[in-house]
């Protein structure tokens, strides 16, 4: 059974989403993330913090092969391999 298969849920506040979808937008057109502002470092945080609570595979022993796993799977996934 792959990653693909399993779905994760975040909670994250209104402004905090906002401020990370233009983040995203911005690096859709540039191809990085500029902090540009605490705002855009606090929502990345709390980001960071809904995606440490969810998920317990930062605290596996195989942890960084999990993480190759999944680069490899989105990669394939995005036409990239």
């Amino acid at each position: 059974m792959g990653m693909s298969e399993d779905i994760t849920t975040l909670t994250l506040g209104r402004a905090e989403a906002l401020v990370l979808f233009e983040l995203l937008a911005d690096y859709r057109n540039q191809q990085c993330v500029e902090v540009r502002n605490p705002a855009d470092k606090f929502a990345l945080v709390k980001l960071h913090g809904a995606l440490e609570q969810a998920l317990v595979e930062p605290f596996l022993p195989d942890y960084f092969a999990l993480v190759d796993e999944a680069r490899s799977e989105l990669a394939t996934r995005a036409g990239a391999v």
